[in-house]
């Protein structure tokens, strides 16, 4: 990845069950921000769904991933074209801060700093209910703000599913078992 990916573009346990990963952005931070609470922005690298920005507020995540990059890749199996994924806000400090559910057991934080021109967006995904989900988690988390990197850098990413498969291979690897 690009000097952009840094400190470590690799997503790192923290706890058991808590994901932490980061990335450095160019700013200015309210730039970054719309990336991640304007649905239109978000599907770009993630999933579309409007939000109400209010604590509480219930909202839908859309992934679409073979929308994400062209070509998307090899999906691999068990994976359909379409998911999605009821939420809701937690914690809201614009810009600075995100916090929402994620589906029915964990929970989200997107944390941003700025760091001079850059913004440090750092993702904090607590719960994660087993090995396997985190894997998929670490890989997604991953694929998708590489996608982030190149969407606000103006440079291609690889395609999506391809990298993930890459990613969940070398999460396998680096994690615990």
């Amino acid at each position: 990845m690009t000097e952009l990916a840094s400190p470590s573009a690799y997503g790192m346990l923290t706890e058991p069950a808590t994901m932490k990963i980061q990335r450095l952005l160019p700013g200015p931070i309210e730039r970054i921000w719309a990336y991640l609470t304007d649905g239109d922005l978000r599907r770009q690298w993630l999933a579309a769904g409007q939000m109400e920005m209010k604590v509480g507020a219930p909202f839908e995540l859309v992934w679409r991933n073979n929308e994400l990059t062209n070509p998307p890749g090899h999906r691999p199996s068990g994976f359909s074209d379409e998911h999605r994924m009821e939420s809701r806000i937690v914690e809201l400090d614009p810009p600075n801060k995100l916090t929402f559910t994620w589906g029915t057991g964990g929970e989200v934080s997107f944390e941003l700093a700025s760091k001079g021109a850059e913004v440090l967006l750092t993702v904090i995904h607590r719960r994660l209910p087993d090995r396997a989900i985190t894997l998929m988690v670490g890989a997604g988390w991953h694929m998708h703000l590489d996608i982030l990197v190149a969407r606000v850098t103006a440079t291609e990413p690889e395609p999506y599913w391809d990298g993930w498969s890459r990613l969940r291979a070398d999460y396998d690897r680096m994690l615990p078992a």
